[in-house]
């Protein structure tokens, strides 16, 4: 600030040195006319008074000449002072209020902007990531338009709704498209004239444990086509849940970006033998002092009330609490009842046949591989085995799969769905053992070991918003930009990622940015290391009847359509866990070990 200071000083110091120099000229003028005055008078003749006049007043100007060529910038300086005030008094006086300012109470920032109009320029303007965050969060805004209403009757009814099999047959072929028309009615009966509705669409066969997701296509005047992909033979089941009216999906959409009050943190701080619990949080609004942990370059910080007596390094643990804090009103809750939460819209015909048709069998095309396109669905279940539509799988045995992890370096950085993960992994790969790292609790960093294949797997909780009653190390914390940043990466090294759960309950620019952070982090990866695998794990569904508000679907679908909006331009793998589940139907936050196994199989065909 110093600096500064001294620079806009130096200004007005030049000004003054230039009208110094000015009045001086100007008195060297006054004496020349005076001595042309005393000339004058002692010449009584008119006419040589005259000739006298014109020669003096050429020597005026010619000496003017020479100053000015001795110095040009003079002459600019003074024809440009006034101009340039003017514009700096005009752009200062369409930013400030016009209400008058008390001078004394501007921060030091604004005084040396006053006395300087160079510094006007020192807003920065938004950087590259900033314009992406904007823009998403733009375009949801736009798809999540205000549906404001006066009475439950007049949201949508999945009663009074229609769902209609468009070119009904009585048979189906296996690979066929069934399309269903579904137009949406209030409880009054009346059609609505919008869309938004949040649907899950499945098709299934109990007996076979088959199961895939169906793709919805909303016009956005209450009618949406609901197509499915007749994946298997047999007697396959019709369904279309009304998870939320569009009238929910609006409240659920504004409640949760008006604040970070749902979710309470504590940070414990310990000091030798002592140790103290204080108030943290993403956002904290407090006079006192305050301890700051910056993530990515100072773009995230996570706060806590310093301890007296105690530095902020001492922060050992973290543990969070649910608040009775909501953003719904009491009208709006109604629609969150369980009796509204995924109500069957389908009736008649609730079944349909298919058959083979003489038609061949597909070998499901190319192997799969990281960076293919993933499609909606992105597969379906069959007899409990998961099986990709986009690409042909390969069902490795023990022998393959050990053969695969010589020497491979892999990391899981997420949740506790991924830490499901390294839980199962010892299943498939049996020379895989449990390494302790004398660490407590489920939120510790797990790591496995097969010293002589000189493989490693390790599983790292992602860093904050991270929800749980209990206290959680936060000495090596996973923040996953950071983590995928100290990783060197090679054609052995695999990564997995994944995170959704625990930001539901935050406003949406928090996983926008952390998932566009750890984006960056990745191309920072490849730039390095360009054959290092990474794939990517969508969050799954959950348990319908939860507190919607807080940790319902609708969150979680958002999310699920931001990150494959953030990285479907990368060369990374997906692992569609959120159509996975659907298809499979788990409604459950940890999905049962068949799903982990399938899901798990899915990463093997990636890295190997």
């Amino acid at each position: 600030m110093q600096e500064r200071k001294s620079d806009s000083n130096s200004f007005p110091q030049k000004n003054s040195h230039f009208k110094i120099h000015t009045w001086y000229s100007a008195k060297q003028a006054s004496r020349q006319i005076n001595f042309v005055y005393r000339v004058l008078t002692m010449f009584s003749n008119v006419l040589c008074q005259k000739m006298l006049l014109t020669f003096m007043s050429v020597l005026i100007i010619i000496w003017i000449i020479f100053e000015i060529s001795q110095n040009p910038t003079k002459l600019q300086a003074v024809l440009n002072a006034s101009f340039s005030f003017y514009s700096w008094n005009t752009s200062m006086k369409s930013s400030c209020p016009e209400t008058p300012v008390n001078q004394s109470r501007l921060p030091t920032e604004m005084k040396l902007r006053e006395e300087s109009p160079k510094m006007t320029a020192m807003v920065k303007s938004p950087t590259e990531k900033e314009l992406r965050i904007r823009a998403i969060l733009e375009k949801l805004d736009q798809q999540i338009p205000p549906r404001p209403f006066t009475h439950l009757n007049t949201t949508t009814s999945a009663t009074h709704s229609t769902a209609t099999i468009l070119n009904p047959r009585d048979t189906y072929c296996k690979g066929d498209k069934l399309d269903v028309l579904l137009e949406a009615r209030d409880y009054l009966g009346h059609r609505k004239e919008y869309g938004g509705d949040f649907l899950r669409a499945r098709i299934s066969s109990p007996a076979l444990k088959a199961g895939a997701s169906g793709k919805v296509t909303d016009f956005n005047n209450g009618t949406y086509l609901v197509s499915f992909t007749l994946f298997w033979e047999g007697q396959v089941a019709l369904s279309i849940l009304l998870i939320h009216p569009s009238e929910g999906v609006s409240a659920l959409w504004r409640a949760r970006n008006q604040g970070y009050d749902r979710i309470a943190f504590k940070g414990k701080f310990v000091n030798g033998t002592s140790q103290v619990l204080v108030k943290c949080g993403l956002t904290l609004n407090s006079s006192t002092e305050l301890c700051k942990y910056l993530y990515s370059g100072g773009e995230e910080v996570f706060y806590c009330l310093k301890p007296q007596h105690m530095p902020c390094e001492a922060l050992t643990h973290v543990c969070t609490n649910q608040q009775g804090v909501s953003f719904l009103t009491d009208k709006e809750k109604d629609l969150f009842q369980k009796s509204n939460i995924g109500v069957e819209m389908m009736k008649n015909p609730k079944f349909i046949r298919v058959s083979r048709c003489n038609k061949r069998e597909e070998n499901g095309g190319k192997k799969c591989q990281i960076g293919t396109e993933i499609p909606t669905p992105s597969g379906y279940t069959f007899q409990g085995r998961w099986v990709t539509a986009q690409c042909k799988q390969s069902l490795l045995n023990s022998s393959q799969i050990n053969d695969c992890l010589k020497r491979k370096l892999i990391y899981f950085l997420g949740d506790s769905t991924l830490r499901q993960w390294i839980e199962y992994f010892p299943k498939v790969a049996k020379k895989l053992k449990p390494f302790d790292l004398h660490g407590t609790g489920l939120y510790k960093k797990h790591m496995l070991l097969d010293a002589e294949g000189h493989t490693l797997v390790e599983w790292k909780k992602h860093s904050h918003p991270f929800i749980t009653v209990n206290l959680y190390s936060v000495i090596d914390d996973g923040y996953i930009p950071q983590e995928i940043d100290r990783l060197l990466g090679d054609q052995d090294t695999a990564i997995a990622i994944t995170l959704g759960q625990h930001f539901r309950p935050f406003p949406m620019e928090l996983f926008v940015r952390r998932a566009i952070s750890i984006r960056n982090a990745i191309e920072r990866l490849f730039l390095r290391a360009p054959d290092t695998k990474v794939i990517i794990k969508t969050e799954n569904i959950r348990e319908m009847y939860i507190d919607t508000e807080k940790f319902g679907d609708f969150h979680g679908y958002i999310q699920y359509l931001a990150l494959k909006d953030i990285f479907k331009d990368l060369r990374v793998g997906i692992i569609d866990a959120w159509d996975m589940t659907i298809a499979c139907h788990s409604n459950i936050l940890h999905p049962p070990e068949q799903v982990i196994g399938n899901q798990i199989a899915m990463f093997l065909n990636y890295i190997c």
